[in-house]
């Protein structure tokens, strides 16, 4: 009797997956505000595109927004927003079903010019679980925007692989998520700490992120809350404008992204639309970091992906001769992992990177032509890592070889602003070489005198005598030591006994064949060969008789 053929599901154990999601997944706890930030910005978002087809949906309060809020007595952070909600059966979905994206499944439903429209954040539906990293048990109430007070919800777990729901009142609609700290986890329970945070990660989320304003207080030598908001995250991206922003306001961003108190060179600001969508606003600094000849230290932009913030140095966006540019790229969409902590390798991230490139490539071409005194400063400061883009980025070989710079003898000193084309333009007709030389020393220092080698008047020391050196020239002792070994070659030996092949007792027959002392043909033609050495090193150095 045969097999029965089935197809089965896999199945999972969900206390363990939770497990390895809390204590695998993510590398750093501050993900966690990241995390739910994003899901409230996803939840006001979402309200706000069906608010466009039902107004009531919005109640009596219009103002979308995110409040976060700590109580160290009772050891908890709230996140609190006021977006579309959930009801009682969506949050058994979602919030009980990992990986279950209700975002994703929203965006799927949007067509058109909705979908271009929308800044939804979330993707993996696993964001929410990363509470556990701080917290041993996470309440959230609920009530989606259009169901009575009445309706809301609670969900409660502790991370275990159960949770438990509770229909409740609550008359605000929105979600409202508590996380009640693990023990060692009190650094969370800082106002200064929480802003910190999420200025990192939040500071470009579109809806605006609230706390309690805190002042110091005398008496109590400690912060205290004043009853008053204000508001934590800047709330707008410089980068996703494009008409209305100043050279003022571009240089403070640098200073604000690059943690530099000067100036930028320069900078190239682009949005890029077609198969990938993406926007890059990218500095030439005016100094170089500390590390810049380190090719393993830490570099690259800040990547964000819809204005929420992934990493700090993506070296996977630019190449390592361009390690010095700062800025940002903001993508629609990105080869993330899970934790959204990863940049995946994937086509998508090549083309970003080539475009990158080439828009670098394009702001320093630009410095180059208009701006000469800025390109120079740029040269002079990173023209080091520059050259080596000719070696490593064969596709962009031709266009970074035209950005090099050299030092010339046809300029008075040493600075290096003579490009190729300047140099290709100067030839005379007829001429196809040149002389290279590895050391601008010898290249400009005084050419030898006529005779002894001594370096002319005004030039002292060892160094001056290197730096007159000619190329065709040799220290006058080592002249001086050849032609000695030249002329010692033309001298008579003695007769050396038992050297001679067929007559024992006589001289080397092949050098003195007579037996008379003196150098046979062989000997006289390697002499001759000497004289002539010596004529032409006396010719060469002015040594002659010496």
């Amino acid at each position: 009797m045969s097999d029965i053929k089935e197809t089965l599901g896999f199945q999972a154990e969900v206390k363990q997956l939770l497990h390895l999601m809390v204590h695998s997944l993510y590398s750093n706890k501050e993900i966690v505000l990241r995390e739910l930030t994003s899901n409230a910005s996803d939840a006001c978002d979402k309200l706000r595109f069906e608010s466009l087809a039902d107004a009531s949906l919005l109640e009596s309060d219009p103002d979308l927004q995110i409040r976060v809020a700590f109580d160290k007595a009772a050891r908890t952070i709230t996140i609190v927003d006021n977006g579309i909600g959930m009801s009682r059966q969506e949050a058994i979905e979602h919030l009980g079903t990992i990986a279950k994206s209700g975002t994703r499944e929203f965006f799927a439903k949007l067509t058109g010019d909705a979908q271009q429209d929308a800044s939804l954040i979330g993707q993996f539906g696993v964001g929410f679980y990363s509470s556990f990293i701080v917290a041993d048990r996470v309440t959230v109430r609920s009530r989606r925007a259009g169901l009575p007070a009445e309706q809301g919800v609670e969900w409660v777990s502790d991370g275990s692989g159960e949770f438990s729901v509770e229909t409740i009142s609550k008359p605000a609609r929105g979600t409202e998520v508590t996380l009640h700290l693990k023990e060692g986890e009190d650094e969370f329970l800082s106002g200064w700490k929480l802003r910190e945070v999420l200025r990192r990660y939040a500071d470009h989320i579109q809806m605006p992120i609230l706390m309690d304003k805190e002042a110091w207080d005398e008496e109590s030598k400690g912060m205290k809350l004043t009853g008053e908001q204000e508001q934590v995250n800047e709330g707008t991206a410089l980068w996703t404008r494009s008409k209305d922003v100043t050279d003022e306001q571009y240089a403070e961003f640098y200073k604000h992204v690059a943690h530099d108190f000067e100036p930028p060179l320069g900078h190239v600001h682009a949005r890029v639309e077609g198969r990938q969508d993406y926007t890059v606003l990218l500095y030439v600094p005016a100094r170089a970091p500390f590390d810049l000849y380190d090719r393993d230290a830490a570099r690259g932009v800040k990547l964000f992906v819809k204005r929420v913030f992934i990493m700090d140095n993506a070296d996977q966006l630019l190449p390592g001769y361009l390690r010095f540019v700062r800025g940002v790229i903001d993508a629609a969409d990105l080869p993330l992992n899970v934790s959204r902590e990863i940049l995946q390798q994937s086509r998508d991230v090549e083309a970003i990177r080539a475009g990158a490139t080439k828009k670098v490539l394009g702001l320093l071409e630009d410095l180059a032509e208009n701006q000469p005194e800025k390109y120079g400063q740029v040269w002079n400061t990173f023209g080091a890592v520059l050259k080596e883009g000719t070696g490593e980025d064969f596709a962009n070989r031709e266009r970074i070889a035209k950005l090099l710079r050299f030092a010339s003898t046809h300029n008075d000193g040493d600075a290096q602003t003579v490009s190729l084309g300047d140099y290709v333009a100067r030839m005379k007709d007829g001429q196809n070489r040149h002389l290279r030389h590895h050391r601008r020393k010898r290249r400009r220092g005084p050419p030898f005198a006529a005779s002894g080698g001594v370096p002319q008047e005004g030039h002292r020391g060892a160094a001056a005598r290197r730096a007159g050196r000619r190329v065709d020239a040799q220290p006058p002792a080592r002249v001086r030591r050849q032609k000695d070994r030249l002329r010692h070659a033309g001298r008579s030996r003695p007769r050396r006994p038992g050297r001679c092949r067929g007559e024992e007792g006589a001289g080397d027959c092949s050098r003195d064949p007579q037996g008379t002392g003196r150098a046979g043909p062989d000997r006289t033609r390697r002499a001759g060969q000497g004289g002539a050495r010596d004529a032409a090193t006396d010719r060469l150095t002015g040594l002659s008789g010496a």
